[in-house]
């Protein structure tokens, strides 16, 4: 799950599209209002920082050959209940459970 700080000149959604390029190479069409937020704790310098991360739904239609981040991080493709087995922050785990039940119905 890309996260990173807003953008200067970009709306949050454009920042989340923005992130989701540099850390998995993916474009595609981004939802301008979130699908939820959850919290976190962000270690940085010794200091514990309480962090919100709002997060948008990003319809993925392509993934680059290469990125700026390409080999940092490892990509894998999941359904989406195998990926939120994955996620250690419960809240995030839950959100998208809900992100992909909604998807069914809809």
């Amino acid at each position: 799950m890309p996260k990173g700080w807003p953008e200067a000149g970009l709306t949050l959604a454009q920042s989340a599209a923005h992130e989701a390029l540099e850390e998995a190479g993916v474009t595609g069409q981004i939802e301008a209002a979130p699908v939820g937020h959850y919290h976190y704790i962000k270690e940085k310098a010794g200091h514990a920082l309480p962090v919100r991360v709002e997060i948008f739904s990003l319809k993925v239609t392509r993934q680059r050959r290469t990125w700026a981040e390409k080999g940092a991080r490892e990509i894998i493709w999941l359904p989406a209940e195998l990926a939120a087995a994955r996620v250690e922050e419960r809240s995030l785990r839950l959100l998208l459970l809900n992100f992909r039940k909604a998807q069914l119905a809809a």
